[in-house]
């Protein structure tokens, strides 16, 4: 991998190993964030199959060298990638996520949102955005300057909460602007010069518990009530025994799609990859 002083000249190593940027523009994610999840993220089915379906896919589309995970959180999705012999750069404005990050053993961390690092153009070589887009406001702008710092042929790994009609309180707590279908997240892709190479629904068994938990409350001015690590918890545990079976028969289900590269509509999440043309 290049060193990092090679790609952009606005990050510097602090003696704690981390890089960053002398200032860390906001960004559209709540404080607490990443150390609710922090606390959960190893436990969770959510989180669990999440990385199985990203793996799968850059198991069926290999990045031609080290993947950027921009905005990743705490590092469980790029642990998993490094687990699995990727070399990953994780790119995390939040101070605690960075640190946690560093503390799961990510090798290469760097403070600082994807603009404050200015990545010199054409110099990554692949990059995940795993929910993080529908955080970013001018969707346009951004997504035109990831495909800006991509190399000719660099890929681009993202997943998306779908479908508007899914909105509910927990999006505007987690600081959302959108949700996706496919053919928006498609052409979005496309806008910014990329070529999409695969994209499906996925987590297609919450669709009906999230429109019953989550969005008919909402609707229905029932869901005042604060997000909290206890309410969190329980929409990430699998329940008992009976449910723990039934999910690793849909979670292997969609895992088989995702290993034929076949293509759902349905899904409370989606899964893309996208190159720039060589």
């Amino acid at each position: 991998m290049r060193p990092l002083s090679e790609i952009s000249a606005n990050l510097e190593l602090r003696p704690d190993g981390v890089w960053t940027t002398l200032a860390v523009s906001p960004v559209s994610y709540p404080d607490a964030g990443n150390q609710i999840y922090f606390g959960l993220e190893d436990t969770s089915f959510w989180f669990r199959h999440r990385n199985r379906c990203i793996l799968e896919a850059v198991h069926r589309f290999p990045p031609p060298g080290p993947i950027f995970d921009i905005g990743g959180g705490n590092g469980f999705v790029a642990r998993a990638l490094q687990d699995a012999d990727c070399e990953v750069v994780l790119v995390e404005p939040g101070p605690g996520g960075a640190s946690n990050a560093l503390g799961r053993g990510i090798r290469h961390v760097v403070r600082a949102s994807f603009g404050d690092a200015g990545f010199l153009p054409a110099t990554l070589p692949a990059i995940g955005l795993f929910d993080v887009l529908e955080h970013v406001e001018a969707e346009r702008e951004f997504l035109a300057s990831l495909a800006r710092c991509l190399e000719p042929g660099g890929r681009i790994y993202l997943t998306v909460p779908a479908f508007g009609w899914l909105w509910s309180q927990e999006d505007e707590y987690a600081g959302h602007f959108r949700r996706y279908t496919l053919a928006a997240l498609r052409r979005a892709l496309r806008n910014a010069g990329l070529e999409v190479e695969y994209a499906t629904g996925f987590f297609g068994f919450l669709l009906l518990p999230s429109l019953v938990r989550r969005v008919l409350p909402y609707r229905l001015g029932w869901s005042a009530r604060p997000v909290t690590l206890e309410r969190v918890r329980a929409d990430h545990q699998a329940g008992n025994a009976v449910s723990r079976r039934l999910l690793d028969i849909l979670t292997a289900r969609e895992l088989r799609r995702i290993r034929r590269r076949a293509v759902s509509h349905f899904g409370a999440s989606i899964l893309a990859v996208a190159r720039k043309p060589s």
